[in-house]
């Protein structure tokens, strides 16, 4: 067997940046233990995988311990290998998945994403948060994830982070979050359940930071960066039910895995 694998980088336009995503174009599905397999191989923070369905893409998400119901950032890659090498006259991509229909748009280098949005409840400050971030958060909200709200972007940039508490956590995923000093707001997200200690730049997580943001700064658009080590940045806007998150991708590999 042998499958096509592109490595993108998303929300950047420079190699070496953003969040890497692998993608994986297939003619029909393959086995689900397969393409387990193949995401712990890629070792990054997403493998996905699309088949075309008449006018539309099937696509899975995988991490390299288990399948994600929502994955922004492979996304993206996906949309990008689709308008890149695919179909390079496509400006729309429509694709089916486990969260529902999700549309992505292309404008010059830019792909917009209309994602759910995944507003949190807010919820009392669990111990296991406290020490696995090494601070005490002013607010907590729970989603899918949790989301940390602290004070200051340099608090997101001190956290004394542990691992293993945070994987105590009955969530998904941990979002910290504060404002920014250049731009609306700023985050980090960790995954460590997940076999992801820190994602690098998450779309998924803006589905519970855009409706949080949009009720701080009462307004419905919003430039933010997640301050990993890579970093990226996106550009959000709340629609409600939705939200979009566009963001540019650049290729960083092709190829062919041989099964």
């Amino acid at each position: 067997m042998r499958i096509p694998i592109y490595q993108i980088d998303a929300f950047t336009n420079e190699p070496f940046k953003g969040n890497p995503a692998a993608v994986c174009p297939l003619e029909e599905w393959i086995e689900d233990d397969v393409m387990q397999q193949i995401a712990a191989e890629n070792n990054l923070s997403e493998t996905a995988f699309f088949v075309k369905k008449e006018e539309a893409y099937e696509l899975r998400w995988f991490t390299p311990k288990g399948e994600v119901d929502l994955c922004g950032h492979a996304t993206l890659a996906s949309a990008y290998v689709i308008c890149t090498y695919v179909d390079d006259k496509a400006s729309h991509v429509t694709f089916q998945t486990k969260s529902g229909r999700l549309e992505v748009a292309k404008d010059g280098s830019l792909f917009t994403m209309s994602l759910p949005s995944r507003e949190g409840e807010k919820c009392e400050v669990p111990e296991a948060l406290v020490k696995g971030l090494g601070k005490v958060p002013k607010a907590v909200y729970q989603s899918r994830d949790y989301l940390a709200v602290l004070e200051t972007e340099q608090d997101i940039l001190d956290l004394e982070l542990n691992m293993e508490e945070l994987k105590k956590l009955d969530g998904f995923g941990v979002i910290v979050t504060a404002k920014g000093k250049e731009v609306d707001f700023v985050s980090r997200f960790f995954a460590p359940k997940a076999g992801i200690d820190e994602d690098p730049v998450t779309g998924s997580a803006h589905c519970t930071l855009i409706p949080y943001w949009k009720k701080v700064w009462k307004k419905n658009e919003f430039v933010a960066l997640q301050l990993s080590e890579r970093g990226g940045k996106l550009y959000c806007t709340d629609l409600g039910d939705t939200v979009n998150i566009a963001g540019e991708a650049v290729a960083y590999l092709e190829g062919y895995i041989q099964l």
